[in-house]
């Protein structure tokens, strides 16, 4: 676990609540910050994220959301969460972590519309647990060889859900999106924003 700051901030006579993001995703820092947050700390959260059998994708990044949470609470700050999840109808594509599986998965999300959840849990200290999932359909262009072999040779996929990083050069190739852009890249800042405040953060 990384510390940034005391476990609270002052605000006055008044007491902010500190924040933990069980997450080590620069990607997730980075949104956080854009509502005006920066977390106390960042604790990874070491958990199973095997689907269960027959799971379907919502339920499943939802779930992944609340155990990470889970994982990684200690019972003095708030505990933020998320998970992002692309699905090709009721499959769960993998996150790519190598060449082979990156391509596998651009190959079938070529020229189709795909969903992607992205799914947020704040665990407050006293055990209360609340979500929010956003829902995004992107297609992508029918993508070519040449296309292909060229995002896979910038790098951009590794460890992405899907085989994809939207915010960067495979944003170029989405035809279509409706939704939480910010869901995609991974993590859904309406829905974060709503579940902070409800916890008495201080946001604009």
């Amino acid at each position: 676990m990384t510390d940034f700051s005391s476990p609270r901030q002052a605000a006055g006579d008044r007491a902010l609540p500190a924040l933990l993001l069980a997450s080590a995703s620069p990607r997730r820092r980075e949104l956080l910050a854009r509502l005006g947050v920066e977390p106390a700390g960042i604790a990874p959260a070491d958990i199973d994220e095997s689907p269960l059998p027959g799971e379907l994708p919502r339920p499943y990044a939802a779930r992944m959301a609340r155990e990470k949470a889970l994982a990684a609470a200690d019972g003095t700050r708030h505990v933020l969460a998320g998970d992002t999840v692309v699905a090709a109808g009721r499959r769960i594509l993998p996150k790519a972590e190598d060449e082979a599986t990156a391509r596998a998965c651009l190959q079938l999300l070529s020229g189709r519309r795909h969903r992607v959840f992205s799914s947020v849990a704040l665990l407050h200290p006293d055990g209360t647990l609340r979500e929010r999932l956003s829902e995004t359909s992107v297609r992508f262009k029918r993508l070519s060889r040449e296309e292909v072999d060229a995002y896979i040779a910038g790098g951009e996929w590794h460890g992405k859900a899907g085989g994809y990083a939207i915010q960067g050069a495979a944003e170029g190739l989405v035809a279509w999106i409706q939704g939480s852009h910010s869901g995609v890249v991974g993590l859904p800042l309406f829905e974060t924003r709503a579940l902070l405040k409800a916890a008495g953060f201080a946001l604009g």
